[in-house]
């Protein structure tokens, strides 16, 4: 680098730091300080608080505040008791938006339901990519893509934030969530925990070759907007998402 190109570089960094100090000194005047803070000020606590950690809301608690963040989202919920209540429902949805296509994870949570719907007159694939070439992964996203209803277990559900969380393997595949026009989600009551943290620190735990190959959080419909905000609905995804608490 040239004599000229250095010292170039130089007044423009230097330039940068006055105007820098400039503006951390114009906030410190306004916070009522005499100065910028020259170091960081010392922290004790990292990560969450004591007080925080040992929140643990009751079972009840944390299905009402699930279902009223969910809803905040634009997402709908029910409650129902045991896997009967959910496969009348989703007849039901069927029957209601005359669904033709579905897709169904392969998880043994959903057998009962995978049996049912495929006495119905209804075109239901199973996703399981376990030993399927790149041409059948394919055919399963495709019909994900095509899917009028996903359908999915999830591995936990969040109340404070009203998410879901499912993992993706073979038998989860991450389009059964992303891809259909609505998304049904079933969320054993005991997998309801208060806290995000609950959900994270075990993943963070687990050696890496044990780890899923995707774990996906959903709050709510699919929704983006462009630069003017105009918000729409299931653009990328899911437009219609039902979190189903069984009980």
């Amino acid at each position: 680098m040239a004599k000229s190109d250095a010292e170039f570089l130089r007044k423009l960094h230097d330039e940068s730091r006055r105007k820098q100090e400039a503006f951390f000194a114009n906030i410190a005047t306004r916070l009522g300080r005499e100065r910028p803070l020259q170091s960081l000020p010392p922290r004790s606590i990292k990560g969450a608080p004591e007080f925080w950690e040992e929140v643990d809301l009751p079972l009840e608690q944390r299905i009402q505040l699930f279902m009223t963040n969910w809803q905040k989202a634009g997402g709908h919920t029910r409650r129902l008791v045991g896997m009967a209540e959910a496969l009348a429902f989703i007849a039901s949805f069927i029957a209601d938006t005359q669904a033709k296509n579905l897709i169904i994870q392969d998880q043994e949570e959903l057998a009962e339901l995978r049996t049912a719907l495929a006495a119905m007159d209804t075109d239901v694939t199973v996703w399981n990519s376990g030993g399927a070439d790149e041409q059948g992964k394919d055919k399963l996203v495709a019909k994900a893509a095509g899917a009028d209803i996903g359908i999915v277990a999830v591995e936990h559900a969040v109340a404070n934030t009203g998410s879901l969380v499912v993992t993706s393997d073979a038998t989860r595949g991450r389009s059964v969530s992303l891809l259909p026009t609505t998304l049904i989600a079933i969320i054993p009551a005991e997998r309801l925990v208060t806290k995000l943290g609950e959900v994270l620190r075990p993943f963070d735990e687990l050696a890496m070759k044990n780890r899923p190959a995707g774990i996906h959080f959903i709050s709510g419909p699919s929704r983006s907007a462009d630069i003017e905000n105009d918000l729409t609905i299931g653009v990328h995804g899911p437009g219609i998402v039902y979190a189903l608490i069984i009980e």
